[in-house]
């Protein structure tokens, strides 16, 4: 597999990142919140979720922006 198996898109012109998993689209995340709950959605236990978002996991790629950023560019 090519990069990390999660993968936060660049910010929206009207707010929020598409979150994909493998390939697949999740959700549309405006806050860290939002990306904890898709995660945990996905199958992993919350405290694993928001331990992977809060640090940084080398599973998550963010591309096109700050990490932990949602406003539109």
């Amino acid at each position: 597999m090519d990069g990390a198996p999660i993968v936060v898109h660049r910010p929206r012109g009207s707010g929020g990142r598409r979150v994909t998993v493998r390939g697949q689209i999740i959700g549309l995340a405006h806050s860290d919140r939002d990306l904890v709950e898709f995660l945990r959605q996905s199958g992993l236990d919350e405290t694993s979720a928001e331990d992977m978002v809060a640090g940084n996991s080398a599973l998550i790629e963010w591309r096109g922006g700050r990490a932990h950023h949602y406003e539109a560019a």
